[in-house]
């Protein structure tokens, strides 16, 4: 529900109120009852909520491809270990099991 503000045209009280979208315009001056207008208002604040708002957030999408290949040429190099076929990996016999 947005606040309203309001002025009496006959004591200049201004005030606001909380009112609904739908609700009809306060037509009486709560102070002295002579009539109201209601003016225009700031609005609402913006709230910048979450890690931030970067220039970077919005750029065209050449941009963005590029920056994806930088990101992809500037990451690290695997493990050799990591590139091994299952082939190549060494293993040890067991020693066979005493029956009981």
């Amino acid at each position: 529900m947005p606040t309203y503000q309001y002025e009496c045209t006959k004591c200049s009280h201004s005030f606001e109120q909380f009112q609904l979208i739908s609700a009809k315009p306060i037509a009486e001056c709560p102070q002295c009852g002579g009539s109201v207008r209601r003016l225009i208002g700031a609005g609402a604040g913006i709230l910048f909520k979450g890690s931030g708002f970067y220039k970077t957030d919005y750029r065209s999408p050449s941009y963005q491809k590029g920056a994806e290949a930088e990101k992809k040429s500037n990451a690290p190099e695997k493990k050799a270990d990591s590139n091994r076929k299952p082939s190549e990996t060494k293993t040890t016999p067991s020693s066979p099991r005493p029956n009981p």
